[in-house]
């Protein structure tokens, strides 16, 4: 035998529906954010590749220059 169903409160509808409205614009804000940080890891990437290439050419360039004391001291 199955029970009957609870008669449909309209404040529970109310309710719930308020909670859905809630959640999907935190849930909006949320996405906004993580695009932010995947664009800012993009960005920070990048600067860190171009520095690691700048540092290898200095390094590179560094083995034909001569390893002298500079005259101050």
């Amino acid at each position: 035998m199955t029970t009957p169903e609870p008669p449909l409160d309209p404040r529970r509808i109310t309710d719930l529906e308020e909670r859905l409205t809630h959640q999907e614009r935190l849930i909006d804000q949320l996405n906004d954010v993580v695009l932010g940080q995947a664009r800012q890891l993009e960005r920070l990437s990048r600067e860190l590749s171009n520095y690691v290439s700048a540092v290898e050419r200095l390094a590179a360039a560094e083995g034909d220059l001569p390893h002298e004391k500079p005259p101050h001291y």
